[in-house]
């Protein structure tokens, strides 16, 4: 487009870059809309988790859109028929369509069937069958040869098309969208065609599968070997005699009501990326702002906007602790929404709704996380309670536990430590906790000192003093913590929040551990996300109490001025096999 006359431009070639972009917008769309679809529970095939080591396998999903593209660039160069093809033909639509469901799908089903030979299965496909439980990008996980070989067999249509010069734009395009929409579909773990379809139409099961026939494989293994179009294992007795039956359990299947609820919010414009429903492999480490997410912002400006104007909190994610079902519910604002003023009101509702939803559909502990909580807020959490009295679901703002884990990730032997940062009900607690061992607690601000000293037990007040020196080893840091004070921490200063989010990293010979959380037990199951900037396999204290309040069936609210007693919950957290995380940087 840019060397040539207008006149001297093959439409063709410049149309496979829109088609590459294409290809991936499509598959995320199916990605965020079946891992929204499976955290909800409803119409589930498969109940068996998700794990990292399935996400890392299937990050390089997009490698044979790039693998195929370069092939498309080098046919539309040197095929001399696939230049300028024709926006529409309808021969070629036919003919891609006949020759689809006959001589493709008809060497799938014997090279799909080859290939679980136990001789190209475990030197190939077993890559593919790795993931029992599948998600939309499984479908296109599968070694190199494989990708060559599935490439030869679907270019057999288009190859056609174009050499009797019947091909054209639509032809192509859709023969590959198609390609790509029943993929996606068939490993989505959850079903939605209704049984009045197949009811109605009967022979329709058998051009075209569900996703329900296609689990039966990944579970099963050696049935449901077609590609798209069942008729082929009904000819050759391969057709598992389960299909019917798991396609009719699935539909039944309805939303999961979990026993615990945490409900949190996106952070920065581009986190909505990093939510359990976004991009998978970038989920799946800690939160860190990439430079390719500039290109996305066209985007993420539309997600703001529609963020904006929501008014219902979203499912994000879904795990399993024993017999405990948990879900991750998101307000749908951002961080910077909830220092407007103006928008204190629009979000107390979002948080009153999704507490009375989950009220009504029987959850019994909905913990408060990030910035849902909050004094000036809802004065964390008793505006709900005292505006609902008869509420069943027992609010945990979680200050009990992250009190918890800050002061016993604090150093043995320290005399004294240094609070700063704006303070709160985590702070509070974790002063009067230290000043009850004997630990002073210095504040720099006259009117943080004041503040703090009427807080604190008046038997253990003479802990807390107001100090202008800096030179304290370990200093506790919240919210408002400016950089000029940073600067005046001596070297290899502790600095331990005791806020939701972590302070600036100014210095690399400062040590810097995590906000307060924990490493969850191995029985926990589900995870293949990070939570914002922890670890995989960490979890927030916030989010850590309210399943600890679940697990040990505490039948009251931790909320407003309500705190637990600070031994009792951490030794519950380690009982049950939660670790503290304080791992420094």
């Amino acid at each position: 487009m840019a060397t040539k006359d207008k006149s001297e431009w093959d439409i063709t070639n410049i149309l496979i870059l829109p088609l590459i972009i294409w290809r991936m917008i499509h598959d995320q769309m199916w990605i965020s809309f079946s891992r929204y679809q499976t955290a909800r529970g409803k119409n589930r095939i498969v109940d068996k988790s998700i794990e990292f080591e399935q996400v890392d396998r299937e990050r390089n999903w997009d490698d044979q859109i790039l693998f195929n593209g370069i092939l498309f660039y080098l046919g539309s160069k040197y095929l001399p028929l696939a230049k300028n093809l024709p926006f529409w033909r309808t021969d070629g639509v036919i003919f891609t369509i006949l020759l689809h469901a006959g001589p493709v799908e008809f060497l799938y089903y014997w090279l799909h069937r080859a290939l679980h030979h136990h001789y190209l299965y475990s030197r190939y496909h077993s890559h593919h069958h790795s993931s029992i439980v599948t998600e939309p990008i499984t479908s296109v996980i599968h070694p190199f040869g494989e990708h060559i070989a599935y490439f030869i067999l679907f270019a057999i249509p288009l190859l056609t098309i174009v050499q009797t010069g019947t091909a054209s734009i639509v032809a192509v395009a859709g023969y590959i969208t198609y390609l790509d929409l029943m993929n996606n579909m068939g490993h989505c773990n959850f079903e939605f065609f209704p049984k009045w379809l197949f009811r109605v139409f009967p022979f329709i099961k058998y051009i075209m599968y569900t996703p329900s026939f296609h689990s039966l494989h990944h579970t099963q293994f050696r049935t449901n070997l077609s590609l798209f179009m069942p008729i082929y294992d009904l000819m050759y007795g391969t057709m598992d005699k389960a299909s019917d039956s798991l396609h009719e359990s699935s539909l039944g299947r309805i939303d999961n009501s979990p026993h615990v609820v945490y409900l949190t919010h996106p952070t920065t414009l581009d986190s909505v990326y990093h939510l359990h429903v976004g991009f998978a492999s970038f989920a799946s480490d800690p939160y860190k702002s990439k430079w390719y997410m500039w290109m996305l912002w066209p985007l993420t400006l539309w997600s703001m906007l529609l963020t904006w104007v929501s008014g219902h909190s979203f499912v994000v994610e879904r795990n399993i602790f024993n017999h405990l079902k948990m879900q991750t519910w998101a307000i749908p604002r951002y961080r910077f929404q909830y220092l407007l003023p103006w928008q204190k009101e629009k979000i107390n509702s979002l948080i009153e709704d999704a507490i009375l939803e989950a009220d009504e559909a029987g959850v019994k502990v909905m913990s408060l996380g990030l910035l849902n909580q909050g004094d000036d807020l809802n004065e964390n959490g008793e505006l709900y309670v005292r505006k609902h009295p008869n509420l069943k679901v027992r609010l945990v703002d979680g200050s009990s536990l992250a009190a918890a884990a800050v002061v016993n990730s604090i150093p043995n032997g320290i005399k004294q430590v240094l609070l700063s940062g704006n303070l709160s009900k985590v702070a509070y607690a974790v002063a009067n906790e230290l000043c009850k061992k004997g630990v002073q607690v210095a504040i720099p601000s006259k009117e943080g000192y004041e503040k703090l000293k009427g807080r604190v037990s008046s038997e253990f007040a003479s802990n807390v003093v107001h100090s202008t020196s800096y030179d304290q080893e370990v200093w506790l840091v919240g919210d408002g913590l400016n950089d000029e004070e940073q600067k005046k921490a001596p070297k290899n200063t502790i600095f331990i929040p005791f806020s939701q989010f972590p302070p600036n990293r100014l210095h690399k010979n400062r040590i810097y551990y995590s906000t307060p959380a924990f490493i969850i037990p191995k029985a926990l199951e589900n995870m293949d996300s990070c939570e914002n900037w922890l670890p995989r396999r960490v979890m927030s204290a916030w989010r850590v109490a309210g399943i600890v309040h679940a697990l040990e069936e505490w039948g009251t609210n931790e909320c407003g001025e309500t705190m637990f007693n600070i031994d009792k919950v951490w030794s519950a957290a380690l009982r049950h096999g939660f670790r503290p995380f304080n791992v420094s940087s």
